[in-house]
């Protein structure tokens, strides 16, 4: 028997329970895993309130990183002793040990530890498809990343950055300004005080972005449209202050022609391929140094529900990680 987290009805983080489970060998085209480390995101709270809807009982959690224990039939690729890191549906990963499917999981470079393999594996391959591929960012771009101090918007910063763009992020706090600077940000805005369209505008010179990455939802919807230049594309890859209204489509034809996307990591990893070449990709920019993870808290995975009201409460920056 192993730990694991599981619940059995959506609601507050006091649903989570700490319980033993039953890890069985893997079958065929499986490998079993013992975890080193879990990544905690944003998206498991929306499972976990039922936002996205769970078949239940169940458990949470999208990414995690650990030793291969066991390989079943047919597995060529892989062995025993493996260090490995993965994003997989469905969710389940707040567990000491995990039975998954081979073609789920990717080796994790000896250059990169357990704890930054579990704290990228959704986050960093999110912003290398927000940045790469949905809308690739070029030297000379100036973005707006909402929400810059977070888990994605601090790699997406850097990584941006890195490819020559000017990047502004929106954060909650004087304390989130600093951080987002620290990791690429050029210009901040502190959004609970100041109007961040106006501030936008004002360092585009009137003309906007071509493209927001919005995490935020419903609070910034409105305003991050009146942040693009004409032609400019909205992307929504997160909820976290409510589900976006119903949207009208006039909305985007009077700002300027805009485009609309709502883009999820599942769909861009579809393909084994890609999903390699993705991975491969982030893993180099992090083992160059050209982007640095930020893993700013540590919880026990038996006290998963105290992180869950850290987050919720926008009270962490960067990753958090959780340990088996």
């Amino acid at each position: 028997m192993v730990k694991a987290i599981r619940f059995d009805k959506a609601g507050g983080p006091e649903v989570m329970k700490w319980v033993d489970v039953e890890v069985g060998e893997p079958g065929n085209g499986e490998i079993r895993i013992k975890q080193h480390a879990v990544g905690l995101n944003y998206i498991d709270v929306y499972f976990r309130t039922g936002l996205y809807p769970l078949p239940l009982p169940g458990g949470l959690g999208m990414e995690a990183a650990g030793e291969i224990t066991a390989v079943g039939a047919g597995v060529t690729d892989l062995k025993t002793g493996d260090r490995v890191a993965y994003v997989a549906r469905p969710p389940g990963a707040y567990t000491q040990e995990r039975v998954l499917p081979a073609v789920q999981v990717v080796k994790l470079p000896d250059a990169l530890s357990y704890e930054q393999g579990a704290s990228v594996m959704l986050q960093g391959l999110t912003a290398q498809y927000l940045l790469r591929r949905t809308y690739p960012v070029k030297a000379g771009d100036t973005i707006l990343i909402q929400a810059a101090a977070g888990g994605v918007g601090l790699l997406a910063c850097q990584w941006a950055k890195a490819l020559g763009a000017t990047v502004i992020g929106t954060v909650g706090s004087d304390e989130k300004a600093e951080i987002a600077k620290a990791h690429g940000c050029d210009h901040t805005i502190v959004y609970t005080r100041e109007n961040f369209t106006k501030r936008v505008r004002e360092i585009t010179n009137g003309a906007g972005v071509p493209v927001v990455y919005d995490s935020i939802g419903k609070d910034t919807f409105t305003a991050s449209l009146d942040c693009l230049a004409p032609l400019g594309l909205f992307v929504s890859f997160g909820n976290a202050s409510g589900p976006l209204p119903p949207i009208d489509s006039s909305e985007f034809a009077g700002r300027g022609s805009l485009f609309f996307t709502r883009p999820t990591l599942f769909t861009y990893i579809g393909k084994r391929s890609d999903y390699e070449a993705m991975s491969a990709e982030l893993f180099d920019v992090l083992v160059s140094g050209k982007v640095k993870t930020s893993i700013n808290q540590r919880y026990p995975l038996s006290e998963v529900g105290k992180a869950h009201t850290e987050l919720e409460s926008r009270r962490t920056t960067g990753s958090t990680v959780l340990l088996p």
